[in-house]
């Protein structure tokens, strides 16, 4: 695989030991020999034979041949693959999603995230269509498009994080991880660094927001919202209106050539006289009546109904792959992790 900074590498390493031995891990894949066994291969796209295979490799750069992991093998090609691992709810626990990925060709357009789905799942027909619980990771595609999704699914229907979270966008390996604590709040960390954080209730359009603008509220006629004033002291200079536009260019000459015979009488040609200012207007001054910019009131909305269940996921049971890639080999998957934190505190 392709190597993080050693230092950052050692660092991220070593966060994610103390990390599963303070931890119930649900779910590891390091794709050891052996790792087939528990991922199945989805059939999905392969009546349209637009399916992609996937390598088991090392890549084309690694610090050790047997750290190997899978990769998308061809060009503009969907490929899905799943495993399952006990069901689990993540009520009252932090729950940690965490994988390391690469875009060993350097990616244009594709994804690299991951999905954690609940419930039965058939997973000989997991595909794009299939519904999730939480979908997670780098998604590229573009100059616009490059940035890390994070989509939570409630009652339903999937809902992406309204802040812009960056994502790598180089050829070598980078840690992704996403963490959901029973407080509704979050963070996702790239390689550790912590890169966006805050609430489910603000950055996910989950439940309706708890205040709304009043929509009775109506200005009152005597508010003066206008910052600025024409200075009523202020007054027109005599002979402003008397100054022209144009003047004539003190500096034009008759051409040597010139017959007026032939050419006409010869005027000299106008030029913008610097001494025209425009229309005269007052000049502007702070205006003491001024209250500010008219707010509407802020009041509880009727609609909104709290969910102190609104991080949960009741029945996790799956992790599953399901990508689209212009090119393959862009996306090597070689460390994926599904785990709980009780009680080590990392400074997120």
């Amino acid at each position: 695989m392709a190597k993080l900074n050693p230092s950052s590498l050692s660092l991220t390493l070593l966060i994610i030991f103390l990390t599963i031995a303070s931890a119930h891990v649900f779910f590891e894949e390091r794709f050891d020999d052996g790792w087939e066994s528990q991922w199945v291969k989805s059939d999905w796209k392969k009546d349209e034979n637009t399916a992609g295979e996937w390598n088991y490799t090392a890549g084309k750069w690694n610090g050790d041949p047997n750290d190997k992991g899978i990769q998308t093998s061809e060009d503009y090609r969907f490929y899905a693959i799943s495993a399952e691992f006990p069901e689990f709810s993540n009520k009252d626990k932090t729950l940690v999603f965490q994988f390391s990925v690469k875009h060993e060709q350097k990616l244009d357009c594709g994804g690299g995230y991951m999905k954690l789905l609940s419930g039965e799942v058939d997973q000989k027909k997991f595909g794009g269509d299939t519904p999730y619980s939480i979908m997670f990771g780098p998604d590229i595609c573009g100059y616009s498009t490059k940035k890390v999704h994070a989509i939570l699914t409630y009652n339903g229907t999937n809902k992406l994080i309204k802040k812009e979270v960056p994502c790598e966008t180089d050829q070598l390996t980078h840690v992704y991880t996403f963490i959901l604590r029973p407080d509704a709040t979050y963070s996702i960390l790239i390689d550790n660094a912590e890169k966006q954080s805050g609430s489910l209730y603000s950055d996910w359009d989950l439940l309706p927001p708890k205040t709304i603008k009043d929509p009775d509220a109506k200005k009152p006629e005597d508010w003066d919202d206008k910052e600025y004033i024409p200075d009523p002291e202020d007054k027109k200079p005599e002979g402003y209106d008397d100054i022209p536009k144009e003047i004539t260019d003190p500096d034009a000459k008759k051409p040597d050539d010139w017959d007026d015979e032939e050419d006409g009488e010869w005027t000299a040609p106008t030029i913008p006289n610097p001494e025209y200012k425009g229309p005269w207007k007052p000049k502007k001054i702070k205006n003491p009546n001024y209250k500010g910019k008219w707010k509407a009131p802020m009041i509880d909305n009727p609609d909104f109904k709290d969910d102190p269940d609104l991080y949960v996921y009741p029945n996790l049971k799956y992790v599953g792959i399901e990508l689209w890639q212009r090119g393959g080999g862009a996306f090597l998957l070689n460390y994926f992790v599904a785990h709980f934190i009780f009680s080590l505190e990392l400074g997120f």
